[in-house]
């Protein structure tokens, strides 16, 4: 059987006229057929015996085609030959279409006879085709393909490839891919084709970054697809290279794969720094070889700069593929003007980017800073190009980009990509600007909100951090407090409201406020959070009441601790909060158990107090859980960092703080820190002066006594008149009205404070007598006499307190 099934074009084109394919006959100069053969008769069934000698006419030509075969004849005598298709009749009588190939041969004798090669015209049709694609590809096909041999020398190139590489097509012959390729590029390209010849696996698509050595300054990305040639027997002939120039689409997807990566690698916090040295960081060394951000400086500051603003700005980010550009570059910090007519003034001034794609040495760069242009220029600088950063129409700073390393300089489609890259970074620059507009009003607040310099006191030596949250979190509602009390004794607070936010800042000043007005009241530290819990749950409902859509009161959690210098007493209460720790005078952690307590907000159940005696230079340290949560601990790891951080070598407080914050902090904590530090102080026994006095008309009178020979003995002889008035009515009134024994107090301490206490709980209150009333005047009178008083309550017995100021000691003689 005749194989006529097309060849498809993956494999070799066979002629269709071949030997050992066509059929083949020959005819005398009359059209006699005088030679016929085996594929002949395989073609159109007639055998040889049957057409020999016979004019072709009456057996091949079929009634109405004697025309065509006429004039196929006249063409074959004329031209000496002929190809094409014509209708021929087959032994069975049907009429079937045949390609033919005649020429004229010469016999011995002189005589000339023709020879007919022919084809099933289907045979002949997909030769036709094969031959056309083959041609196609080296002529007119836009992609380049490359034939070599063995030795990976070119054998022939189609005309793309000559196009690409700006030779003729002759020239390509015998060269290797080094001939005209970078060296680099060179041996990439040839080491693929030496695997496929060697292998047998062809290569698809294979990218491949090459520069011819007619246009080194170009650098052009190349597509190549190969397979190894061989005959029918299995020999290797070579391998045919198929090269597209995929420059273009190369570059359109990394433009699109530079936007995807900005857009995740950009604005992933709310810090205006942080995304400018992301912006820097995205664009290095994809889009440009060095990168400068610079924001005009009010943006750096969280604030809107103005619309016409020229400067001066804050380099930002700085980035660069050479660690020398810092030579060149402004640092990171800095604060500047560019110089009068550069292209970043220009780009300020017109709010449009500016495109240069060659700097020449005449640019006004040059003008204005010879010498660090200079030395851009030795390191290769060679092309610039400026872009704005704007959002919502404000222009925020600008960003520079340089080329130095990669030899092509910036174009159009360059400063397209840069300026979408600008713009969405500016919105992130913006977003995070407004929000640290926003954070920077809530932490001035919280910090108003705050005490500043804690004042000294003589019970306690203090010290205190308060590390607000990182910005993208917001600040926290995080308090302390050093509240001095009455009879020399102090109070040490440290609170956190739930929540992040303005509305957390606003709730912690509420709440300090209260805790202060609660602490004047000498209540203990149970009472106080009893009394601020009703309070935070007042302020809850009140908000529920509102139907407003400010961020509702979540809770707090508080620290509150009262120690007594003179008793060496300490109290404390705490409502949720972490535990306060106390290490003794030798530095070892004292064991102090306070309950926890609900939060305040919650209610129901009754806070209780721990009490505990501190030795002198005792340490207790009240923080929040911003302080032992850092770094993604839990809270009993960071209360044993906390502790072995404390147990260290003896030091100052303020180092003591230092060393916490080194030991547990990262650089910006994710939540709010505080921490307060205190040393207990002892007041010196010859400074306190106690007397217990019986409940007995005489009481008076021996009070009297006794505090006017102890102010002798301080030599505070100037203050016997004023004390002895206050102690005299403030035992009277005692006396009076309280029953049992009565506890007189004396304290010298920068101020003269005299306490009388019993066993009442009655409050005593000042009232304006009228002047008939024989009685009312005394604690008017006490009022008048001191500078401050007061009434606090114990378990069983209340203290009137009174302070007076001492007079400073007289300076010496002037001299």
């Amino acid at each position: 059987m005749h194989d006529t099934s097309p060849t498809s074009l993956s494999e070799s084109p066979e002629d269709p006229f071949s030997v050992h394919r066509s059929a083949s006959a020959v005819l005398d100069d009359h059209g006699r057929v005088v030679a016929w053969s085996d594929q002949a008769t395989a073609l159109l069934g007639y055998d040889a015996d049957e057409v020999l000698g016979r004019p072709v006419r009456e057996v091949l030509v079929a009634d109405g085609d004697e025309a065509v075969i006429a004039r196929a004849t006249a063409a074959c005598r004329r031209e000496r030959g002929w190809f094409g298709l014509l209708p021929v009749r087959n032994r069975a009588g049907h009429r079937v279409f045949v390609g033919f190939r005649a020429r004229r041969v010469r016999r011995l004798d002189a005589a000339d006879e023709w020879l007919l090669v022919g084809s099933l015209a289907e045979d002949v049709a997909q030769w036709e085709i094969d031959r056309s694609v083959l041609d196609g590809l080296f002529r007119r096909s836009p992609v380049g393909v490359v034939v070599l041999g063995p030795d990976l020398r070119v054998l022939r190139v189609n005309r793309a490839i000559a196009r690409f590489g700006g030779l003729p097509p002759k020239a390509y012959r015998g060269r290797r891919a080094g001939e005209f390729l970078f060296g680099p590029d060179a041996d990439q390209a040839e080491a693929k084709l030496r695997s496929v010849l060697e292998t047998g696996q062809p290569v698809i698509f294979a990218e491949q970054h090459a520069r011819l050595l007619h246009d080194p300054h170009r650098e052009l990305v190349i597509s190549i697809s190969a397979f190894r040639m061989q005959d029918p027997s299995g020999r290797v002939l070579g391998v045919t290279e198929i090269v597209e120039d995929v420059t273009e689409r190369h570059r359109a997807r990394r433009r699109l794969a530079l936007l995807n990566e900005a857009g995740t690698r950009i604005g992933r916090t709310l810090d205006v720094a942080t995304t400018a040295r992301e912006l820097a960081e995205a664009a290095v060394p994809e889009l440009a070889d060095a990168v400068s951000v610079d924001l005009l400086e009010p943006v750096s500051r969280g604030e809107e700069p103005a619309p016409d603003s020229m400067g001066p700005l804050r380099r930002m980010a700085a980035r660069s593929i050479q660690p020398e550009a810092t030579a060149v570059m402004y640092p990171e910090g800095h604060l500047f003007f560019f110089p009068e007519r550069t292209a970043p003034t220009k780009c300020l001034a017109e709010r449009r980017p500016v495109l240069l794609p060659v700097l020449e040495g005449n640019s006004g760069w040059f003008a204005a800073e010879p010498e660090r242009a200079a030395r851009a220029l030795a390191m290769g600088v060679h092309s610039l190009m400026v872009v704005p950063l704007a959002a919502r129409g404000v222009i925020l700073g600008l960003v520079c980009l340089w080329r130095s390393k990669q030899p092509e300089p910036f174009e159009e489609d360059d400063l397209t990509l840069a300026v979408e890259f600008a713009a969405r970074a500016a919105v992130c620059i913006d977003n995070a600007r407004r929000y640290t507009q926003q954070h920077n009003a809530a932490e001035a607040l919280q910090r108003s909100l705050l005490p500043g310099e804690v004042p000294a006191h003589p019970a306690l030596e203090t010290a205190h951090r308060y590390l607000p949250a990182q910005a993208s979190t917001g600040v926290g509602g995080d308090w302390f407090d050093v509240i001095p009390l009455s009879g020399l004794r102090v109070a040490l607070v440290v609170g956190d409201v739930v929540g992040h936010g303005m509305h957390a800042s606003a709730t912690m000043g509420r709440l300090r406020a209260a805790v202060r007005t609660l602490a004047h009241l000498d209540l203990a530290p149970d009472e106080v959070l009893a009394r601020l819990d009703d309070l935070v749950d007042q302020l809850a409902t009140e908000q529920r009441q509102a139907e407003d859509t400010t961020p509702q009161i979540m809770g707090a959690t508080c620290v509150y601790a009262i120690y007594d210098p003179v008793s060496r007493h300490c109290a404390v209460a705490r409502a949720g909060h972490p535990p306060p720790t106390v290490l003794g005078p030798d530095g070892r952690l004292c064991a102090l158990d306070v309950p926890a307590g609900l939060p305040l907000g919650l209610g129901g159940l009754p806070y209780e107090t721990a009490e505990l005696e501190l030795a002198e230079g005792s340490l207790i340290a009240l923080y929040s859980d911003g302080l032992l949560l850092a770094g993604d601990r839990d809270i009993d790891q960071g209360l044993t960092l906390l502790h072995d951080t404390l147990t260290g070598p003896a030091r100052s407080l303020e180092h003591t703080c230092k060393a916490v914050e080194d030991a547990m902090l990262p650089d910006r904590p994710a939540d709010d820190v505080t921490l307060l530090l205190g040393r207990t102080r002892v007041l010196a026994a010859e400074d306190v002066a106690t007397w217990e006095l019986p409940a007995e008309p005489t009481a008076a009178g021996r009070a009297r006594a006794l505090v006017t020979e102890r102010l002798t003995e301080w030599g505070l002889e100037e203050l016997a008149f004023t004390t002895e008035l206050i102690v005299s009515e403030l035992v009277t009134n005692a006396y009076r009205y309280a029953g049992g024994p009565v506890v007189l107090r004396l304290i010298r301490n920068g101020h003269l404070i005299c306490e009388v206490s019993d066993s009442s709980s009655t409050s005593p209150h000042l009232r304006q007598a009228r002047s008939t009333d024989e009685g009312g005047r005394g604690l008017f009178l006490v009022a008048q006499l001191s500078e401050r008083w007061g009434t606090r309550y114990g378990r069983n017995s209340k203290t009137i307190w009174t302070e007076q100021l001492l007079s400073p000691e007289p300076a010496g003689p002037g001299i």
